[in-house]
This record gives structure tokens, sequence and C-alpha cells, in this order.
């Protein structure tokens, strides 16, 4: 009997449609001659299954549906919500407590990474490198001069919850501090003002299968705008190259530093970790992103072809590895 499995998609953040984006992909590489596929789609407490274009409640209670008097009830969750309820940590104590597995890693440490400025901060005490950072929670008063002396010009403005490059903002002057820091706000949440670091951005995949870490090829993004925003992500205003342009000895750097992350964190699945590599060869973590886009097109699917892998027989890996 094939195992039922839902791709948990949409959420409540401005990454909803990147999302569902995400889990068109993830359908079109899931095995379908080893498992019955649904894409559940989360907004708020609304959670549905659009199954064979009808839109079908699901049942909080077990993670079940009903269709024409079956009912049908997931053995596993492929989390791909990219912001809250999916990447904070909150669906992933939801499933804990019905004792479904799932795709990610856990609560805490979901939670930690997706708090950018708590992740920076408990990576630093490993040795990590990250860029100087300011956390603005609500009500703390901040203003330019402040950021001018510990920051400096050019810095980045971006809230410290969200991806997918919703809400950030370049800094180039003072001028442009206050409107920063209120698009970042929009976005819910404390706002983190890192500095500008110069150099070269490459993001790395690693996953677990059969109790062994193994990093991916690289990826080097080569963006046509002030940085990697939302047009870059997603409407080709950027040049990704797998494997990327660096040394040999830089990108087993790499690799080992997303290995360690992935140990000290313990991880679960794939995730992808961020850098910037300095003229200095610095390399210096963006952050960590345990629920990554698995478009066709994604980073990880890219790195996933160039080590000469099927993203099906990965994923199936990923699945069974909660069953052994």
């Amino acid at each position: 009997m094939k195992r039922i499995i839902a791709i948990v998609a949409g959420g409540d953040s401005s990454e909803f449609e990147v999302s569902l984006r995400s889990a068109e992909g993830i359908y079109g590489f899931l095995d379908k001659d080893k498992y019955e596929v649904f894409i559940v789609e989360f907004r708020g407490a609304d959670w549905r299954v659009n199954y064979q274009g009808e839109l079908l409640s699901v049942d909080k209670n077990d993670f079940s549906f009903l269709y024409q008097g079956r009912k049908i009830k997931f053995d596993y969750a492929y989390i791909t919500i990219h912001g809250t309820p999916g990447e904070d940590g909150k669906v992933q104590g939801y499933f804990d407590m019905l004792k479904i597995p799932y795709s990610t890693c856990g609560v805490l440490q979901a939670a930690m990474t997706f708090d950018k400025f708590v992740c920076s901060q408990y990576l630093k005490s490993f040795g990590f490198t990250f860029a100087e950072s300011i956390l603005v929670r609500e009500g703390d008063k901040i203003t330019a001069r402040d950021i001018e002396e510990k920051i400096g010009f050019p810095c980045f403005i971006k809230p410290n919850y969200s991806g997918s490059s919703f809400g950030v903002t370049r800094v180039d002057s003072s001028s442009q501090v206050d409107a920063a820091i209120e698009k970042a706000k929009k976005e819910g949440g404390s706002v983190l003002i890192e500095s500008f670091i110069d150099g070269t951005e490459v993001t790395c995949g690693c996953y677990k299968v059969r109790g062994e870490i193994t990093p991916l090829p690289i990826t080097e993004v080569v963006t046509m705008n002030d940085f990697f925003d939302y047009d870059a992500k997603y409407n080709g205003e950027v040049e990704e190259i797998t494997p990327a342009r660096i040394s040999n000895e830089l990108t087993e750097r790499v690799q080992k530093i997303t290995t360690a992350i992935y140990n000290i964190l313990g991880c679960s699945g794939i995730i992808r970790a961020d850098y910037i590599i300095t003229k200095e060869n610095v390399i210096t973590l963006l952050e960590v992103n345990t629920t990554p886009g698995m478009t066709k097109t994604s980073f990880i699917p890219q790195q996933v072809a160039a080590a000469g892998i099927q993203m099906k027989d990965l994923l199936t890996a990923i699945i069974e590895e909660q069953f052994q």
C-alpha cells in the first residue's frame, strides 16, 4: 500500500505564492508509483486539499480529509511553507503531537533559524562569521546616526523573520533609513540592520540520510540588481552558476561549514546556507534556510542535479528515513 504524503504549503506570510510554487515542484519530483501525494494549502485556520478540482477541508484532529466517504489520513508531511507557520516551528509542533513524521528539522531548530538574529548569535559562539548587526524590536528607538556609527553605510535593513527578500532594502544613506525600517516592519516582527559585505554570494545545500550528512555542490549567485532581491530570485534577474566559480579549497571550506552547521543545529531533511565570500576569502554566513525553495529551477534542484542525483531518489530517501 502506498504511503499518503501531504505537501504542506501556503502559510501566513508574503511568501504564500512562493510556497505554492515549491509545492508544485515537490509534487513533480515525488515518486507517484510509491506515494499517493496531495498538496495541502494552509492559510490561517483554513487548511484545504485541492483534490480533483474540489477543495476539501482538513480535519485538524488527525490531519485527514474526507472524499466521497473515504477518510484519507496522511502518513507524512513534506513541509514547504516559507515563513510562518511552517518555517518557525509551529507546524512541526502540531505534527509532533499527532506523531506524524515530517521533512524538516524540529520545533527548536526551526524557531531558532527563523529568527535570523538569534541564529547568528548562537552560531557565533561556535566561531562562524556574520555581518555586524543591530536588532530593532517593537518600541525600540534607533536613529540614522546610530546606524552610521555602529554599522555604517551601505547596510541592509530587513525583517528579522521574513524570507524571499520581502521587505529588504539596501540603504546607502541616512535619508533612506526611516522608509526602509517601515518597509521591513510591514512584514511583521522585529527589524534587523546588517552591515554590507562586498564579495561573492554563494549558497550550499545539505541533507542527511542514513545518518550521513552530505553537502551539495555550491551555487554562485550573480545578480544584476543591488542585491539578491525578489526579482532576482523569481523573475530571472540573476545568473546562477553551479558549481560556483571558486577554488577547490574554498568549495571544501564552504561545504565543511555547511555540514558543521547542519550538525550543530541538529537539522533534518534538506537545508540551504547562504554566504558572502570576501576578497580576503573570509566566509560570512548570511542565513540558514530549513525549508528552501523547491521549484524546478530553485537552488536545491540545481545542486542535486550537479551532484548527479535524481530529485525523486533524494526525496524518497528523505521520506523513508522517518520510517526506518
